[in-house]
């Protein structure tokens, strides 16, 4: 079983990423591997209600492609386990601001994974965007990775995990201090 980081700590998978085939056609439901499965929106939207009626809710996840809107998903949160955000390549950074639009506009509070080419580089800007699972690359090495959330101890600018920049932060330090 392949392992993944999900809320700092590393844990064992039990999702199959499913995709589309080479030609672009997806799998019909009846031909998706056993247990958990995490499966593209374009399957979900055309096949939602057979998915559900084949699996728990905690049984299947939806990924998003970067050019995915997050609001196309937005009623079935309730219906899925898990929002994954596929990064294709290294290069392409829409995938953040999908995260940080579930998190924030829609409020959505389950796991949001990053699936794809996920780097260690990555992780700890990810989070700061409301992912809190992450499949790393299957050449990187897990363990090392962890390492990335600790690395930086400031940040300078607001985001989904913390939304004050650091000048706010260090203006409301002060002015505490200064009324002890």
């Amino acid at each position: 079983m392949a392992s993944i980081i999900k809320d700092r700590a590393i844990v064992d998978d039990g999702f199959t990423v499913v995709r589309a085939a080479e030609d672009g056609t997806l799998p019909a439901v009846g031909a998706l591997p056993a247990g958990k499965v995490i499966v593209p929106l374009a399957l979900w939207q055309a096949s939602r209600d057979e998915l559900a009626a084949s699996r728990g809710a905690q049984d299947i996840g939806v990924w998003l492609a970067p050019d995915s809107e997050p609001a196309d998903i937005v009623e079935d949160l309730d219906k899925i386990a898990l929002v994954a955000v596929d990064f294709p390549v290294f290069r392409d950074g829409r995938g953040y601001s999908t995260a940080r639009l579930l998190r924030e506009r829609y409020g959505y509070k389950g796991e949001i994974r990053a699936i794809g080419d996920v780097l260690r580089d990555q992780l700890r800007f990810y989070e700061r965007c409301g992912f809190n699972a992450y499949a790393l690359r299957a050449d990187k090495d897990i363990h090392d990775a962890l390492k990335a959330f600790t690395e930086f101890t400031v940040q300078y600018q607001g985001a989904f995990d913390d939304p004050s920049p650091l000048f706010r932060r260090r203006e409301a330090a002060a002015a505490q201090k200064a009324s002890v």
